[in-house]
């Protein structure tokens, strides 16, 4: 599976538990969000808004909220189960910018 098809799964996935969860829909609210992915190689973007996730995007946007850097491998290794989330930030391989309370609020997508 490709890293875009990860990222798709994702949001799949996240959408569709922010339906079915009401704790999780009253945690995020109302939160408006821009994320961009870059993985060097490759650089995606969505936007959390209304209690969901917008379409993957090619490309960055101007100004996120949240930038999350790692590489391709990392993402599938993430994934796939491979590789820990903690694991991966401690050895740096997946370096995330923005405030921590946001952050915190989306980590159910990753």
């Amino acid at each position: 599976m490709t890293t875009k098809e990860h990222l798709l799964n994702a949001i799949v996935k996240f959408n569709d538990q922010m339906q079915s969860d009401a704790q999780l829909r009253e945690e995020i609210g109302s939160l408006r969000k821009c994320v961009n992915i870059d993985l060097g190689t490759e650089h995606y973007s969505f936007v959390l808004e209304d209690g969901r996730i917008s379409q993957l995007e090619e490309g960055l946007l101007e100004s996120p909220d949240i930038v999350v850097r790692s590489d391709p491998r990392t993402i599938d290794d993430l994934f796939t189960g491979k590789m820990k989330p903690m694991k991966a930030w401690a050895l740096r391989k997946v370096v995330i910018k923005g405030s921590l309370e946001d952050v915190m609020k989306l980590r159910k997508f990753f």
